[in-house]
């Protein structure tokens, strides 16, 4: 279920990188949003260019859905090099980083993605890569081991991650710049979408009617994107392609997204505390097990959202509505006492 859900940040399988990608941004002056980091990456573009040098190696964490890849291929845009994609979990072994490497023409961009997932040996291989463009290969072991050098092209790595705190200190320090990416509001939403609805052939939408999916979007473009192509669906077929406010009402609401930007997983994880639970303090196994649901998800892909907002409170003895999430659901709020055990 959670794999499917519209509002899950993280890429959904059903999404092909040909939609996802005809929605990214190519060049750096299109790109929307998290102005401080677009500020610092057009100073080392423009300085990598002058002295025709690669730009230093740039570590990028943040939620998922926020831009992280796409900003990758930018900076490959603006530098004019290629991109080369993978991931940790991809670069199982030192060799398989090493066949990665030797594929890079000069000046050319590697990004990792999910990079505080790489294997220790083969973070042992980087490190030198990272900092003098070469591999050192160990040749058979013992009294004999030697080590080889191989020499690669002058490259820069981009490296992605959801949990920077993963990240081990000797690889993070290797990174020149070191960004972490925001949650979006509703005006650079507004127009990214705005922006989106022009290359997806919709026929200017009204401002106010992208502005109800903005509201909706979490802070996260890739769920604004994917609210929108819902939407323009849901208008060809029932709208004759005509957008309005009311249409865009009608197809969140078909797809069980409130004004708050909840969907069915959202109001059920809630209403299981507020309910089963009496709004809590209950630990998240307890509701897992209740929901019939797995523990991971709900921490990892529920749970960030509702504690943003407001709706959810970790205590020491387990989660707790907050009175914000009570109005919301139209049950008691928590008693005095329970609000105190926040600040216990």
């Amino acid at each position: 279920m959670a794999t499917e859900r519209l509002m899950n940040p993280a890429t959904l399988p059903t999404e092909t990188d040909q939609s996802a990608n005809a929605l990214r941004p190519t060049r750096i002056d299109e790109y929307i949003g998290q102005r401080d980091l677009i500020e610092r990456l057009s100073i080392a573009i423009q300085a990598g260019r002058q002295r025709a040098e690669p730009m230093e190696h740039v570590l990028l964490h943040g939620p998922p859905g926020l831009g992280k890849t796409t900003l990758a291929h930018v900076i490959a845009n603006e530098m004019g090099s290629k991109v080369h994609a993978t991931s940790g979990p991809a670069l199982a072994r030192g060799t398989d980083l090493v066949a990665t490497l030797t594929r890079l023409e000069a000046n050319d961009v590697l990004f990792i993605d999910e990079i505080h997932r790489l294997p220790v040996a083969v973070e042992e291989f980087i490190y030198p890569a990272m900092e003098d463009f070469r591999i050192d290969v160990t040749i058979d072991s013992g009294l004999h081991a030697q080590t080889v050098q191989i020499n690669c092209k002058p490259f820069t790595l981009i490296g992605a991650t959801t949990r920077a705190g993963l990240l081990s200190a000797p690889l993070r320090s290797r990174f020149g710049l070191v960004h972490h990416l925001r949650y979006y509001d509703s005006r650079d939403l507004l127009k990214i979408l705005m922006r989106s609805s022009g290359i997806l052939g919709m026929a200017s939408p009204p401002e106010s009617s992208m502005a109800i999916i903005a509201g909706r979007s979490r802070g996260t473009p890739r769920i604004a994107n994917r609210l929108l192509r819902r939407v323009r669906d849901f208008a060809d077929v029932r709208a004759k392609g005509k957008v309005s406010d009311d249409i865009v009402e009608r197809a969140l609401e078909l797809e069980g997204i409130d004004h708050l930007g909840l969907d069915e997983l959202d109001r059920s994880y809630l209403g299981t505390i507020a309910t089963i639970y009496e709004g809590g303090p209950v630990g998240l196994e307890a509701v897992a097990a209740t929901m019939n649901q797995d523990v991971g998800t709900l921490e990892d892909v529920v749970e960030p959202f509702l504690l943003q907002s407001g709706f959810l409170a970790r205590t020491r003895r387990g989660r707790m509505l907050t009175r914000a999430a009570a109005e919301h659901l139209g049950v008691d709020t928590p008693t005095a006492a329970e609000a105190d055990a926040l600040f216990d």
